[in-house]
């Protein structure tokens, strides 16, 4: 038998970079039947909004080299082969005494080289290049577990905008791209992961105590109900990362982690914005989370609370393992 006909290879013109992206025809999503070249044209239809997302930091790239029904590779150091240009941060892993470089975006060139990689998902860490160690992205994880329905997603996140503006912070929401949201809100990188993460977990309190029916903060999975919401503090903690605004998720359908308006989240599910649907709402809206770096939050009120909680007896539970 003669072995199937393989499409050429392209070169895409990136913004006066070129990519050449192979196997453009092989599918990647079964459900809408998109391909590796309808992924790379999806990124490059929403670029402002993911080069926004990944700009200058480190990033690890979630890549499935048969499509996203194949294997996942979860790959943090750069792939070999990269042009020049390309990028890197050096990032230090202190448990296995490593050191990595990864994928560090400066342009959407970046974006489309490792979408030529087979990389669906990018997942960020929420510092940057100039001090990996000091985060300038607190993440507000809405994760429900197995039977907690989305109407509760949407209660916490009503509840979350509701604190924060008690705070004087502004929060960013989008999808997961699966059955959660997540509120992003940008702060100034003088903290570093451990007080970052007592931060969030002194606002998921918070949320806990206003929606005790439906919210935990509870450490172990096992002490969580299957209807409860977590809102999980750990995304903040060093190397946990969560897929970036933009970014297609590994599944099917080609879900994306799609920035809403606060007006939408009352009736927009997850499902809505996929990689079919995202290139002409971006077209139409923009980057909704272009204006994030303008609204800076001081972490210090947070850092009150979580020392009124640590004195009243509520632990921070131990770093999770990188």
């Amino acid at each position: 038998m003669a072995a199937a006909k393989q499409t050429p290879a392209l070169v895409l013109d990136v913004d006066g970079y070129d990519v050449r992206l192979t196997n453009p025809d092989r599918v990647y999503f079964s459900e809408g039947g998109q391909t590796k070249l309808d992924l790379a044209n999806y990124y490059l239809s929403v670029g402002p909004g993911i080069v926004n997302a990944l700009r200058d930091r480190p990033c690890m790239l979630h890549r499935f080299p048969k499509g996203v029904e194949g294997p996942k590779v979860h790959q943090k150091r750069l792939p070999a082969g990269a042009p020049p240009w390309v990028e890197t941060v050096r990032l230090h892993f202190p448990r296995f005494g490593l050191h990595a470089d990864e994928l560090c975006v400066q342009r959407l060139a970046d974006v489309i080289w490792a979408v030529q990689m087979s990389t669906v998902e990018f997942h960020p860490w929420n510092s940057r290049r100039a001090d990996t160690e000091k985060p300038d992205e607190w993440r507000i994880d809405l994760d429900p577990m197995p039977r907690c329905g989305y109407d509760t997603v949407r209660r916490a996140a009503h509840v979350s905008r509701e604190i924060l503006g008690e705070l004087g912070a502004v929060g960013w929401p989008k999808t997961s791209g699966g059955r959660g949201l997540h509120i992003y809100v940008r702060i100034a990188p003088v903290h570093g992961f451990q007080d970052v993460r007592r931060a969030a977990l002194a606002f998921a309190r918070e949320v806990e105590r206003r929606l005790p029916d439906d919210v935990t903060t509870a450490w172990w999975r096992r002490d969580r109900a299957p209807d409860d919401l977590f809102v999980d503090y750990n995304q903040n903690a060093r190397d946990h990362t969560i897929a970036a605004a933009y970014s297609v998720r590994g599944n099917s359908r080609g879900t994306v982690s799609a920035p809403v308006t606060w007006d939408e989240i009352d009736d927009a599910v997850p499902d809505d914005f996929t990689i079919a649907t995202m290139p002409d709402r971006f077209a139409r809206l923009g980057d909704l989370h272009a204006g994030i770096d303008d609204a800076v939050f001081d972490l210090a009120p947070l850092l009150e609370w979580a020392e009124r909680d640590e004195r009243a007896g509520q632990d921070t539970p131990p770093e999770p393992e990188e």
